[in-house]
C-alpha cells in the first residue's frame, strides 16, 4: 500500500515540494539531547544557586530547620537530666551517710550507682547525621541515671525492711558487754588487730578483743539471738558460743570455763551463757569476744558499752534471769 506524501508550498518557485520525514533514529537522538540537556541544566542551576550564590534548596532548608528543632529538643532533655542527676547524686549521699550509717549498713560503692550498660555495639544504631554524637551521649546518660535510679530504689527497699524491723534490731545489735565491766576485776589484754601471738610468737590478725579476768565470771549475751553454735575444743577456741543476732550480726565467746546454754536456744540481752576459764589455745584465763557483721569480723570495741555500772549491768542481768524464769 502506498503510503501518503506530505507537501508544502514553495512561494519562490510557485511550487508544491515533497516534505521530507525525520527517521526515528533521529528523533531519538533529538530526545536524548534535550534530556540530557535538560538535566544538566538543572544541576547547574542547582550548583549555582547553592554553591556560587549560598542558598539552601527547599528540602535542605526543611531538614536543617528539623535539625535544629531536634537539636534544642535534646539540649533540653539534657539540662533536665542535669538536675535529675543532681538530685539522684543528694540522695544517694544521704543514703550512705545517714541512713545505711544510722541502720549499720554497708555503703553502696560508687562503681556500682555509676554503672552502666555493656555492649560494645548497643548504641550503634545512633551513628547517623549530624547530631548522632549529642544523641549517643544523651542516650548514654540516660541509661547511666536509670540504673543509678534502679540501684537507688533497691537500696531504699532494702532500708525499708529493716526500718519496719528497727525496734527489734535495736535489740539486736551487740551493745552490752559480755562481761561485767567492774573497775578491778578485769583488763582488756588484747585488741582487735594485728598483734603478735603468744603462743606461736609470730605476727597474726586478732579478728576480736580478749578480757583478762579471773575464772568462774559469768559471760554474758549482749544481744538478742540464737544460740547457733556449741563448741567443746581441746584446741582452738576452747569451750565456745556462737550467737546470731540477726540482721548480719554474731557474737563468739571463747575459752570459757563451762557453757550454760544449747544450740537452738533464744537468748536475751544480758542472758548467762556461761563462765570465764582458760580452754583452748590460751595462755591464761579470759573471754576471747568476737563481733561478726555478714561474715567479716568487726572491731568489738566500737559495740561494747564498758560504761555501765556494776549496779546497772547486774540489774539488766538480774530482769533478764527473772523473765526467763517466768517463761
Amino acid at each position: 500500500m502506498s503510503k501518503y506524501r506530505k507537501y508544502r508550498f514553495n512561494s519562490d518557485t510557485l511550487s508544491y515540494e515533497i516534505i521530507k520525514e525525520k527517521s526515528a533514529r533521529r528523533r531519538l537522538f533529538k530526545s536524548i539531547f534535550l534530556f540530557v540537556g535538560s538535566v544538566a541544566a538543572a544541576v547547574f542551576y542547582a550548583w549555582v544557586y547553592t554553591s556560587v550564590l549560598g542558598n539552601e534548596l527547599p528540602k535542605t532548608v526543611i531538614l536543617r530547620k528539623a535539625n535544629a528543632r531536634l537539636s534544642s529538643k535534646v539540649e533540653v532533655m539534657n539540662r533536665q537530666l542535669d538536675r535529675y542527676d543532681e538530685i539522684l547524686s543528694a540522695l544517694s549521699m544521704r543514703d550512705n551517710d545517714i541512713y545505711r550509717a544510722v541502720f549499720g549498713m554497708y555503703e553502696i560503692p560508687d562503681e556500682v550507682r555509676n554503672a552502666g550498660y555493656g555492649g560494645v555495639n548497643r548504641y550503634s544504631y545512633l551513628d547517623y547525621g549530624d547530631c548522632s554524637g549529642l544523641l549517643r551521649n544523651t542516650v548514654i546518660r540516660l541509661d547511666v541515671l536509670t540504673k543509678k535510679t534502679f540501684v537507688q530504689s533497691k537500696s531504699f527497699d532494702e532500708i525499708a525492711a529493716i526500718a519496719r524491723h528497727s525496734g527489734d534490731m535495736v535489740l539486736c545489735v551487740p551493745a552490752l558487754s559480755p562481761i561485767c565491766p567492774a573497775p578491778g576485776t578485769y583488763h582488756i589484754s588484747s585488741y582487735f588487730g594485728r598483734r603478735t601471738d603468744p603462743v606461736y610468737g609470730r605476727t597474726a590478725f586478732h579478728e576480736g578483743m580478749d578480757f583478762a579476768l579471773q575464772p568462774g565470771n559469768g559471760i554474758y549475751a549482749t544481744a538478742d539471738g540464737v544460740v547457733e553454735k556449741v563448741r567443746h575444743e581441746f584446741f582452738g577456741y576452747g569451750n565456745s558460743v556462737v550467737i546470731d543476732h540477726g540482721f548480719g550480726y554474731k557474737t563468739r565467746y571463747a575459752h570459757m570455763k563451762s557453757i550454760s546454754v544449747h544450740e537452738g536456744e533464744k537468748v536475751r540481752r544480758g542472758s548467762l551463757l556461761g563462765q570465764s576459764g582458760n580452754s583452748g589455745k590460751s595462755t591464761g584465763p579470759h573471754l576471747h569476744y568476737e563481733v561478726i557483721y555478714k561474715g567479716k569480723a568487726v572491731n568489738p570495741l566500737n559495740y561494747v558499752d564498758l560504761s555501765m555500772d556494776k549496779d546497772e549491768y547486774m540489774s539488766l542481768v538480774d530482769n533478764v534471769r527473772e523473765q526467763s524464769g517466768q517463761s
